[in-house]
């Protein structure tokens, strides 16, 4: 058995269209249809884009406790 598979949207009348198919002419076939999750929007994607930054202590040593501990 030969597989073929391909991608596509649904169009607004509820209609499917595959073209230029490999198969030959009368060629019994089965078609199976799967929905594919939708991604989220970009803009969720996104979510801190533009808003301010604020650095609290920018100067401060990181972890210095960890450091101190590994020694």
């Amino acid at each position: 058995m030969q597989t073929y598979r391909i991608e596509t949207i649904i169009s607004k009348n509820h209609k499917l269209t595959i073209q230029g198919l490999p198969f030959r002419t009368g060629e019994k076939v089965e078609v199976i249809i799967l929905s594919q999750p939708r991604k989220p929007d970009t803009p969720k994607s996104y979510s801190l884009r533009g808003q301010p930054v604020r650095y609290t202590a920018p100067f401060e040593p990181v972890a210095d406790d960890d450091w101190n501990a590994a020694q």
